[in-house]
Parts: C-alpha cells; structure tokens; sequence
C-alpha cells in the first residue's frame, strides 16, 4: 500500500469518543481460549487514551499550518513545533549534539535529566506534516520511564505525516508505546529510518512503538528492548496499522509477543517486508512478528530466534485470524514446546510458504513447508506455487515482480529492498 493510498485509508477512520469500535479489535488481548503456558497482562494500544482532533485550524489562525513553511535549522526550532502541532514543517539540515539547543533540549542533562520532551501527546497529538529531506537528527537522548507516549514525537494523529526523515544514535526509553522516531502513531510514517537504543514495557519499536497508522518504505536497526509486544520496527500494530515496504535489522529481546519487524500483529496487514536481526524472547517469539492475528504476505525472515513457548522462523503464533501467505524463513530456531521452522503454532490459515530445513535447525512446523538450502535457492520451488518472482543477474532487480531471486545462488528478495 503507498503512502498517499494508506493515508486516505485513515483519514476515513471513525475519530474521537467513536473509535472504541476499532479497540474491540485490541481488547481481544489476552481473551482467546488458547493454552497459554504463561498468560501476561497485554495492553497494545488499548491503553492509548489518545482524543483525536476533528478538526484543522481555519486559515487565518496562529501556527505554521496557515503561515509559510516552519524551517527547522537547530534544536530551538525542533523545539517550538510543539507549539505549532498542525503546521507544515521542514527539516533543513542535519541535527546533532553540536547545533544549537542541543545541551537546553535534547542531551542527558536537559529537562532535570529526562532528556527531549516528545512532541504532541496522546491528548493534543502532532496533527501536521513534518518534511524531513532526507536530513538526520542525531544523539536524541530520552530518558522518561514512567511517561508515554514517548518518541521524537510522541503521539501523531490521523491527519499527521512524518516523512523522509533518519534517527541516528538515539537512545529511547519510556513506559509504553515508545519508538526511536514516533511513539504512537495514527497517521502516517514514510521513508524514514531509526537506530540506536530503544527500551519501554510493551508496546516498543525501533521506529514507531503503538501503530494505528501507516508506516511504509522505512527501516530500523535500533536495539530494541522491552516486556510485551517488542519489535524491531515496530512494537505493536492494530486492526487499522499497515506496514509495507520495510525492514528491520537491530536486535530485539523482550518476553512476551516479540519479534524481528513487530512483537504484535492485532489484525493489521504487514507486506512486502523483512527482518535480519536476532530476536529473543520467552513466549510468542518469532523472526518477523511474535503474535500474528493479521494477515502477513510476500515477507520473509533471516533472524535467529530463540524462545521457549511458541516460536517461530517467521511467526511464534498464528492466531485464528492470521493469514500467512507466499512467505518463507530462513534464521536458526530454538525453543522448548510449539517451536516451528516457519510457525511456532497455527490457528489460522498458512500457505505457499517455506523455511529453511537445514539453516533453521528445525524439521517442523505448524504451517508451511521445509524446504533444503538448495531448494530454497531454485525459483522452481517459489513458482509453482503461484509467488510472483523472476530470476535476476546478481546485483540486479526487476521492480515489475514483487519477488527477485539469483537462481542457485541465493534466497528470493524483494526487488524494492536494498541491494547488499
């Protein structure tokens, strides 16, 4: 899904005192019947007690919304959109521990040692664009265990676009929902990027922590830390959030609902999306996402992961409503009960995906089909089952197939990913 059609998606989502009718979808945390060896208290974004703005400002008010362009050149500024929530606002060059504001704003020393203080809250969220260029803001320090939401911005709300920005060396921590760039999102996150550390309780991620957004073409190799629904992109998305086009590389270690590119999938779509790093957890662990209850397609998972109840290359648990099609893993697996080469346990629907027999360690799975290291590198065993892949010289893509593969040499890969 692009940005501009993941947008409007949005922007006809129910606001205000009406939504509880897409939290129905979250409250079912924690309520299966499922055999749950250690049951913990699951929160996602059903703690957000976000009130939605109805409305943008009329032209002719204060703000940057209906003044020109706010230009962003030093923390001071960075600062000041709190102040502006519904204005356009352009990021015009690199930030970091030398630019102005820096030492008043955003180090380990400003705001009695809790460090940037997020912009927008759940109550009165960022409801604006921020352009980012491309530029980076670097060495953001946020110390703030007990708050949240808590990111570069705190919360965005449905109309609110965060874009083309990187987070370089940030180091994060907060109670829950907690990214490296936005904490809770219920807008829009396109191609931006976020690395460093990033710690909270549930609801963490190296970019974004609670979504209900969209987030697309964006990646993480934050290290990222926490108790429930911990991900490497993302910590937890619900029955509104989609991801696409994105990846993950950091390491990721919670407890419960962990997992490489988002600890928990609560009936959101995840697509055309990767993740490298290691992951480990104790229940519900898996490579790409730890609790799926969404549908997940044309994906895949090279992570190590290590678990003990419901674990996963690709999914540590597939509830009833998840969907997992043309997708495949590739990490080592190690648990102690339901552990699978692809899936850890399945109560939903798995087809035309695979793992990797001999890297996984893992001969077995709730789910899909294993497959030899050279069987995973022949376009055979991708095409007969219906994948949308064609064979490439090395070093080269084809964007017209979702999928590319060099035949005989390597694993399929997603032809808008970024080439090694």
């Amino acid at each position: 899904m692009t940005g501009s059609n993941c947008l409007a998606v949005h922007l006809n989502m129910t606001k205000a005192g009406d939504y509880d009718s897409g939290r129905s979808d979250i409250l079912r945390r924690g309520r299966n019947t499922k055999a749950v060896p250690r049951q913990k208290k699951h929160y996602c974004l059903a703690r957000f007690s976000i009130l939605l703005t109805a409305l943008a400002l009329v032209a002719g008010t204060m703000g940057c919304g209906s003044a020109p362009d706010l230009e962003i050149r030093n923390w001071h500024d960075l600062y000041a959109i709190r102040d502006n929530l519904d204005g356009h606002c352009l990021l015009m060059n690199d930030l970091d521990s030398t630019t102005a504001g820096y030492a008043e704003f955003a180090n380990s020393e400003a705001n009695q040692g809790k460090g940037w203080q997020p912009i927008g809250t759940s109550d009165d969220p960022f409801t604006g664009t921020f352009e980012g260029q491309g530029y980076e803001i670097r060495d953001v320090f946020i110390n703030r265990p007990d708050e949240s939401p808590v990111g570069l911005f705190g919360a965005v709300d449905v109309e609110g676009v965060v874009r083309n920005v990187r987070i370089v060396n940030a180091n994060v921590m907060g109670e829950w929902a907690v990214g490296g760039l936005v904490g809770e999102n219920w807008g829009e996150v396109y191609n931006s990027y976020a690395d460093g550390a990033v710690s909270g309780t549930d609801s963490v991620g190296g970019l974004v922590g609670g979504n209900a957004g969209c987030v697309s073409s964006s990646s993480s190799a934050a290290n990222v830390t926490g108790h429930w629904d911990v991900g490497g992109l993302v910590g937890c998305s619900d029955s509104y959030g989609t991801v696409s086009n994105s990846y993950s590389v950091g390491n990721v270690t919670g407890e419960w609902a962990v997992g490489g590119l988002m600890g928990g999938n609560l009936g959101g779509i995840v697509d055309k999306s990767y993740s490298t790093g290691g992951v480990t957890g104790e229940d519900y662990v898996g490579g790409l996402t730890g609790d799926n209850q969404g549908t997940l397609s044309n994906s895949y998972s090279s992570s190590s992961v290590t678990g003990e109840w419901y674990v996963g290359g690709l999914v540590g648990d597939n509830d009833s409503s998840g969907i997992v099609s043309n997708s495949y893993a590739s990490g080592s697996v190690t648990g102690y009960s339901f552990v699978g080469g692809l899936v850890g346990s399945n109560w939903g629907a798995v087809s035309n995906s695979f793992w990797d027999i001999d890297t996984s360690g893992v001969t077995e799975s709730d789910g899909g089909t294993g497959k030899t290291t050279v069987e995973m590198s022949d376009i055979v065993t991708f095409s007969e089952e219906g994948w949308n892949i064609i064979a490439v010289a090395s070093g080269q893509t084809d964007p017209a197939y979702i999928w590319n593969i060099v035949a005989g040499q390597a694993y399929p890969f997603l032809s808008w990913q970024p080439l090694s």
